[in-house]
Protein backbone atom coordinates (compact mmCIF):
# COMPACT_ATOMS: atom_id res chain seq x y z
CA UNK A 1 0.00 0.00 0.00
CA UNK A 2 2.73 2.12 1.13
CA UNK A 3 4.41 1.51 -2.11
CA UNK A 4 0.85 2.46 -4.28
CA UNK A 5 0.77 5.54 -2.42
CA UNK A 6 4.13 6.96 -3.53
CA UNK A 7 3.68 5.75 -7.19
CA UNK A 8 0.21 8.05 -7.15
CA UNK A 9 2.71 10.76 -4.85
CA UNK A 10 5.18 10.83 -7.54
CA UNK A 11 2.47 10.91 -10.43
CA UNK A 12 0.42 13.88 -9.13
CA UNK A 13 4.07 15.32 -8.42
CA UNK A 14 5.23 15.39 -11.89
CA UNK A 15 1.90 16.45 -13.54
CA UNK A 16 1.83 19.50 -11.32
CA UNK A 17 5.52 20.44 -11.83
CA UNK A 18 5.15 20.00 -15.71
CA UNK A 19 7.11 17.08 -16.02
CA UNK A 20 4.62 14.22 -16.90
CA UNK A 21 7.05 14.34 -20.12
CA UNK A 22 10.03 12.21 -18.60
CA UNK A 23 7.01 10.17 -17.16
CA UNK A 24 5.87 9.23 -20.55
CA UNK A 25 9.98 8.72 -21.89
CA UNK A 26 10.55 6.48 -18.66
CA UNK A 27 7.29 4.64 -19.74
CA UNK A 28 8.51 3.96 -23.42
CA UNK A 29 11.72 3.26 -22.45
CA UNK A 30 10.75 0.72 -20.27
CA UNK A 31 8.19 -0.41 -23.29
CA UNK A 32 11.75 -0.97 -25.75
CA UNK A 33 13.69 -2.18 -23.29
CA UNK A 34 11.18 -4.98 -22.40
CA UNK A 35 10.68 -5.51 -26.36
CA UNK A 36 14.87 -5.74 -26.72
CA UNK A 37 15.03 -8.08 -23.81
CA UNK A 38 12.42 -10.19 -25.28
CA UNK A 39 14.48 -10.48 -28.76
CA UNK A 40 17.14 -11.46 -27.31
CA UNK A 41 16.24 -14.26 -25.29
CA UNK A 42 14.44 -15.87 -28.75
CA UNK A 43 17.17 -14.75 -31.01
CA UNK A 44 20.45 -14.73 -29.38
CA UNK A 45 20.94 -11.40 -30.64
CA UNK A 46 22.53 -8.92 -27.44
CA UNK A 47 19.69 -6.46 -26.74
CA UNK A 48 22.23 -3.30 -27.36
CA UNK A 49 22.42 -4.32 -30.91
CA UNK A 50 18.75 -4.45 -31.65
CA UNK A 51 18.19 -1.17 -29.66
CA UNK A 52 20.73 -0.01 -31.47
CA UNK A 53 19.46 -0.35 -34.36
CA UNK A 54 15.77 1.09 -33.25
CA UNK A 55 17.81 3.65 -32.52
CA UNK A 56 19.59 4.41 -35.48
CA UNK A 57 16.33 4.56 -36.98
CA UNK A 58 14.41 6.36 -34.70
CA UNK A 59 16.52 9.26 -36.04
CA UNK A 60 16.19 8.47 -39.52
CA UNK A 61 12.53 8.19 -39.26
CA UNK A 62 11.66 10.34 -36.25
CA UNK A 63 9.13 9.11 -33.86
CA UNK A 64 7.06 5.53 -34.14
CA UNK A 65 4.48 5.32 -36.08
CA UNK A 66 1.30 5.31 -34.77
CA UNK A 67 0.43 2.02 -32.22
CA UNK A 68 4.21 0.94 -32.15
CA UNK A 69 6.73 1.73 -29.56
CA UNK A 70 10.03 1.09 -32.08
CA UNK A 71 10.81 3.01 -35.30
CA UNK A 72 12.90 0.56 -37.52
CA UNK A 73 10.79 0.38 -40.99
CA UNK A 74 12.16 -2.77 -42.75
CA UNK A 75 12.88 -3.06 -46.82
CA UNK A 76 9.57 -4.64 -48.30
CA UNK A 77 12.31 -6.92 -50.08
CA UNK A 78 13.60 -7.83 -47.03
CA UNK A 79 10.00 -8.47 -45.23
CA UNK A 80 8.88 -10.28 -47.93
CA UNK A 81 11.60 -11.54 -50.42
CA UNK A 82 12.56 -10.81 -54.10
CA UNK A 83 10.64 -11.35 -56.90
CA UNK A 84 11.37 -13.39 -59.22
CA UNK A 85 12.23 -11.43 -62.12
CA UNK A 86 14.79 -9.56 -59.99
CA UNK A 87 18.15 -10.75 -59.14
CA UNK A 88 18.24 -12.37 -55.69
CA UNK A 89 21.09 -12.03 -54.18
CA UNK A 90 20.52 -10.70 -50.19
CA UNK A 91 17.11 -11.34 -49.39
CA UNK A 92 15.87 -14.27 -51.83
CA UNK A 93 13.32 -15.90 -49.14
CA UNK A 94 12.02 -12.89 -47.46
CA UNK A 95 12.88 -12.13 -43.68
CA UNK A 96 9.52 -11.48 -42.37
CA UNK A 97 8.20 -13.65 -39.68
CA UNK A 98 5.93 -14.16 -36.79
CA UNK A 99 7.52 -12.85 -33.65
CA UNK A 100 4.05 -12.60 -31.09
CA UNK A 101 2.52 -15.92 -31.43
CA UNK A 102 -0.61 -14.50 -33.60
CA UNK A 103 -0.38 -16.46 -36.78
CA UNK A 104 0.92 -13.04 -38.86
CA UNK A 105 3.81 -11.78 -40.07
CA UNK A 106 3.30 -7.72 -39.80
CA UNK A 107 5.86 -5.59 -40.77
CA UNK A 108 4.37 -2.72 -38.91
CA UNK A 109 4.13 -5.58 -35.59
CA UNK A 110 7.20 -4.05 -33.23
CA UNK A 111 7.61 -8.07 -32.14
CA UNK A 112 7.55 -9.45 -35.71
CA UNK A 113 10.17 -6.77 -36.86
CA UNK A 114 12.37 -7.36 -34.14
CA UNK A 115 12.08 -11.25 -34.26
CA UNK A 116 12.62 -10.76 -37.96
CA UNK A 117 15.93 -8.28 -37.63
CA UNK A 118 17.14 -10.70 -34.70
CA UNK A 119 17.34 -13.94 -37.04
CA UNK A 120 18.42 -11.93 -39.95
CA UNK A 121 21.61 -10.65 -37.82
CA UNK A 122 22.27 -14.21 -36.23
CA UNK A 123 22.18 -15.60 -39.41
CA UNK A 124 25.67 -14.19 -39.92
CA UNK A 125 27.02 -14.80 -35.83
CA UNK A 126 26.29 -12.95 -32.74
CA UNK A 127 29.58 -11.38 -32.57
CA UNK A 128 30.33 -8.39 -33.33
CA UNK A 129 32.27 -8.39 -36.45
CA UNK A 130 29.03 -10.61 -37.64
CA UNK A 131 26.82 -8.06 -37.15
CA UNK A 132 28.78 -5.60 -38.92
CA UNK A 133 28.50 -7.31 -42.10
CA UNK A 134 25.05 -8.22 -41.67
CA UNK A 135 24.16 -4.49 -41.01
CA UNK A 136 26.74 -3.74 -44.14
CA UNK A 137 24.77 -6.20 -46.37
CA UNK A 138 21.16 -4.11 -44.70
CA UNK A 139 22.21 -1.08 -44.86
CA UNK A 140 25.10 -0.65 -47.29
CA UNK A 141 26.73 2.12 -45.84
CA UNK A 142 29.66 2.43 -43.79
CA UNK A 143 28.89 5.09 -41.23
CA UNK A 144 25.65 3.85 -40.32
CA UNK A 145 27.35 0.30 -39.07
CA UNK A 146 29.76 2.22 -37.49
CA UNK A 147 26.83 4.69 -35.84
CA UNK A 148 25.07 1.84 -34.91
CA UNK A 149 27.80 0.17 -33.45
CA UNK A 150 29.18 2.83 -30.89
CA UNK A 151 24.98 3.12 -29.85
CA UNK A 152 25.28 -0.51 -29.08
CA UNK A 153 28.17 -0.09 -27.32
CA UNK A 154 26.89 2.79 -25.18
CA UNK A 155 23.95 1.18 -24.43
CA UNK A 156 25.77 -1.95 -23.25
CA UNK A 157 28.35 0.38 -20.81
CA UNK A 158 24.78 1.85 -19.34
CA UNK A 159 22.59 -0.82 -19.36
CA UNK A 160 19.79 1.75 -20.70
CA UNK A 161 18.56 3.61 -23.50
CA UNK A 162 17.37 6.30 -21.44
CA UNK A 163 20.32 8.28 -21.77
CA UNK A 164 19.26 12.52 -21.54
CA UNK A 165 21.63 13.94 -19.86
CA UNK A 166 23.73 16.81 -21.12
CA UNK A 167 26.66 18.72 -19.76
CA UNK A 168 28.26 22.07 -20.92
CA UNK A 169 31.72 21.85 -22.39
CA UNK A 170 33.16 23.82 -20.11
CA UNK A 171 32.91 24.39 -16.49
CA UNK A 172 31.14 26.88 -15.33
CA UNK A 173 32.82 28.61 -12.76
CA UNK A 174 35.41 29.44 -15.60
CA UNK A 175 36.29 32.40 -17.16
CA UNK A 176 34.70 31.98 -20.61
CA UNK A 177 32.02 33.83 -23.37
CA UNK A 178 30.52 32.83 -26.24
CA UNK A 179 28.03 34.16 -28.90
CA UNK A 180 26.51 32.84 -32.13
CA UNK A 181 29.10 32.48 -34.62
CA UNK A 182 27.63 29.72 -37.07
CA UNK A 183 27.77 30.79 -40.60
CA UNK A 184 29.95 33.69 -40.38
CA UNK A 185 32.57 33.68 -42.96
CA UNK A 186 36.06 31.87 -42.60
CA UNK A 187 39.19 32.66 -44.89
CA UNK A 188 41.98 29.81 -43.94
CA UNK A 189 42.31 27.32 -46.33
CA UNK A 190 39.38 28.79 -48.58
CA UNK A 191 36.61 30.81 -48.45
CA UNK A 192 33.97 28.93 -46.18
CA UNK A 193 31.53 29.37 -43.77
CA UNK A 194 31.49 28.89 -40.06
CA UNK A 195 30.48 25.28 -38.66
CA UNK A 196 29.80 25.60 -35.09
CA UNK A 197 30.41 28.29 -31.95
CA UNK A 198 33.62 29.59 -30.71
CA UNK A 199 33.64 29.43 -26.79
CA UNK A 200 36.85 31.92 -25.72
CA UNK A 201 38.63 30.40 -22.36
CA UNK A 202 41.43 30.50 -21.12
CA UNK A 203 44.40 27.84 -22.04
CA UNK A 204 43.81 24.90 -19.97
CA UNK A 205 40.39 25.21 -19.52
CA UNK A 206 39.06 21.52 -19.50
CA UNK A 207 37.01 20.85 -22.04
CA UNK A 208 33.97 18.36 -21.42
CA UNK A 209 31.81 15.76 -23.34
CA UNK A 210 28.31 17.73 -23.98
CA UNK A 211 26.74 13.88 -24.45
CA UNK A 212 26.76 10.13 -24.35
CA UNK A 213 28.92 8.57 -27.38
CA UNK A 214 31.78 6.98 -28.45
CA UNK A 215 35.15 8.57 -29.55
CA UNK A 216 34.84 8.32 -33.35
CA UNK A 217 38.12 10.43 -34.38
CA UNK A 218 40.83 12.01 -32.30
CA UNK A 219 44.34 13.80 -33.84
CA UNK A 220 45.13 16.72 -36.01
CA UNK A 221 43.41 18.76 -38.79
CA UNK A 222 44.93 21.25 -40.79
CA UNK A 223 41.87 23.75 -39.50
CA UNK A 224 41.11 22.52 -36.61
CA UNK A 225 44.02 21.74 -35.01
CA UNK A 226 44.33 18.81 -32.35
CA UNK A 227 40.64 17.55 -32.42
CA UNK A 228 38.00 15.05 -30.58
CA UNK A 229 35.13 14.09 -32.61
CA UNK A 230 31.83 12.42 -30.68
CA UNK A 231 29.47 10.48 -31.97
CA UNK A 232 26.26 10.34 -29.93
CA UNK A 233 22.89 7.84 -29.70
CA UNK A 234 21.06 10.66 -31.68
CA UNK A 235 22.93 10.15 -35.09
CA UNK A 236 24.86 13.42 -34.27
CA UNK A 237 28.44 14.11 -34.60
CA UNK A 238 30.14 16.60 -32.02
CA UNK A 239 33.45 18.10 -32.96
CA UNK A 240 35.69 19.79 -30.06
CA UNK A 241 38.33 22.03 -31.96
CA UNK A 242 41.98 23.87 -31.52
CA UNK A 243 41.88 22.04 -28.04
CA UNK A 244 45.78 22.63 -26.37
CA UNK A 245 46.16 18.54 -25.74
CA UNK A 246 44.11 15.62 -24.86
CA UNK A 247 42.94 13.94 -21.91
CA UNK A 248 45.17 11.11 -20.86
CA UNK A 249 44.51 7.76 -22.17
CA UNK A 250 41.76 8.38 -23.90
CA UNK A 251 41.62 7.07 -27.17
CA UNK A 252 39.24 6.16 -30.48
CA UNK A 253 36.22 3.73 -29.57
CA UNK A 254 36.12 5.42 -25.77
CA UNK A 255 32.65 5.41 -24.54
CA UNK A 256 31.94 8.78 -22.93
CA UNK A 257 29.54 10.07 -20.38
CA UNK A 258 28.09 14.15 -20.77
CA UNK A 259 31.49 15.77 -18.31
CA UNK A 260 34.04 13.68 -18.60
CA UNK A 261 36.90 15.52 -19.52
CA UNK A 262 38.56 15.03 -23.11
CA UNK A 263 40.86 18.12 -23.23
CA UNK A 264 41.82 21.12 -22.93
CA UNK A 265 40.89 24.68 -24.21
CA UNK A 266 44.29 26.06 -27.02
CA UNK A 267 44.64 27.83 -29.77
CA UNK A 268 45.98 24.94 -32.02
CA UNK A 269 45.28 24.45 -36.14
CA UNK A 270 45.61 26.68 -39.24
CA UNK A 271 48.53 24.50 -40.15
CA UNK A 272 50.72 21.54 -39.75
CA UNK A 273 50.96 19.12 -36.68
CA UNK A 274 52.07 21.58 -33.59
CA UNK A 275 50.99 24.46 -35.32
CA UNK A 276 49.25 27.09 -32.35
CA UNK A 277 49.00 30.77 -31.67
CA UNK A 278 47.36 32.33 -34.88
CA UNK A 279 44.15 33.07 -33.00
CA UNK A 280 43.47 33.56 -29.05
CA UNK A 281 42.75 30.41 -26.94
CA UNK A 282 39.51 29.10 -27.39
CA UNK A 283 36.98 25.59 -28.05
CA UNK A 284 35.45 25.46 -31.35
CA UNK A 285 31.96 23.31 -31.10
CA UNK A 286 30.37 21.98 -34.01
CA UNK A 287 27.89 19.68 -34.14
CA UNK A 288 26.77 17.39 -37.20
CA UNK A 289 23.64 15.71 -38.19
CA UNK A 290 23.42 12.67 -39.91
CA UNK A 291 19.94 11.11 -41.58
CA UNK A 292 21.13 7.91 -43.17
CA UNK A 293 22.31 9.35 -46.21
CA UNK A 294 23.76 12.67 -45.92
CA UNK A 295 25.88 14.80 -42.91
CA UNK A 296 24.95 18.57 -42.32
CA UNK A 297 26.39 20.86 -40.08
CA UNK A 298 23.81 23.39 -37.66
CA UNK A 299 24.15 25.69 -34.78
CA UNK A 300 24.87 24.28 -31.67
CA UNK A 301 25.02 28.03 -30.02
CA UNK A 302 21.03 27.36 -29.04
CA UNK A 303 22.07 23.64 -27.23
CA UNK A 304 24.92 25.31 -25.78
CA UNK A 305 22.84 28.07 -24.23
CA UNK A 306 19.98 25.60 -23.21
CA UNK A 307 22.84 22.97 -21.65
CA UNK A 308 24.51 26.35 -20.09
CA UNK A 309 21.55 26.52 -17.98
CA UNK A 310 21.26 23.00 -17.05
CA UNK A 311 24.75 23.19 -15.95
CA UNK A 312 23.07 25.85 -13.32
Amino acid sequence: MKYLNWICFLTVFLILTGNTTALAKDDESLKRMNLYKKTEAVTEIPWEYIAAVDQYERQVYDDPSEGRVTAIQVDPLFWSGTPEKIQADIFPEGWGSDGDGDGKADIENDEDILWSIGNYLKSYGTKEEDIKIALWNYYKRDLTVQTIINTANVFKKFQTVSLTDRDFPVPKQANYSYRSTWGDARGFGGRRIHEGTDIFANYGVPVKSTTYGVIEMKGWNRFGGWRIGIRDIYNIYHYYAHLQNFSEDIKVGDVVKPGDVIGAVGASGYGPPGTSGKFPPHLHYGMYQDNGKNEWSFDPYPYLKRWEKMAE
